[in-house]
């Protein structure tokens, strides 16, 4: 695939604008393809409806806005209920299936869920669902490179959280069904 458009969405505090700042940087920084990344976000910040998006490209990327995606990441409910829409027909929805429980009926996308947050959860700390989701993503989708990634969480987090989303990253990749 030349070109990919991937919604992220969720509440603030979710890290949801940094895991496209992760996505980007990982693309074009370690991956050597273009990449775009705009955000919005409610006035209430955290805890308010947030989204990311990242234009994916070989060549040059000629659009940064998602209108329409091939991927969506879903980390609440709100997100899912708001973006839902923009997902193409064949594009992939990933979702936490623990805070995400209320799906559309439809036919013409393909569905991936993880529990990230109780992946998180497990590890002791929350705030690391954002980062098992693109563990997940990358594995699933092979639009990035798990050591690119890898190497943009590490210049992307603080010094002291490192391992620990290393850590996520890693075990979000290697997710099974449960």
């Amino acid at each position: 695939m030349d070109k990919l458009r991937v919604k992220i969405s969720g509440y603030g505090g979710q890290g949801i604008i940094l895991s496209s700042y992760i996505v980007g940087k990982a693309v074009s920084i370690y991956d050597g393809k273009s990449a775009t990344m705009t955000q919005a976000y409610g006035p209430e910040a955290r805890g308010g409806a947030c989204s990311s998006q990242v234009v994916i490209d070989k060549g040059q990327v000629d659009y940064p806005l998602v209108d329409s995606a091939e991927v969506l990441v879903a980390l609440s409910q709100e997100g899912y209920d708001k973006f839902f829409h923009i997902l193409n027909k064949g594009g992939v929805l990933f979702y936490d299936k623990d805070l995400v429980t209320e799906l559309k009926d439809h036919t013409d996308v393909v569905e991936k869920a993880i529990p990230a947050t109780r992946i998180a959860e497990n590890m002791g700390k929350k705030i690391v669902a954002n980062i098992v989701m693109l563990g997940y993503v990358t594995a699933q989708t092979k639009f990035v490179t798990p050591k690119a990634m890898e190497a943009a969480i590490r210049g992307s987090v603080p010094q002291k959280y490192v391992d620990l989303n290393i850590k996520a990253f890693t075990t979000g990749y290697k997710y099974k069904k449960e």
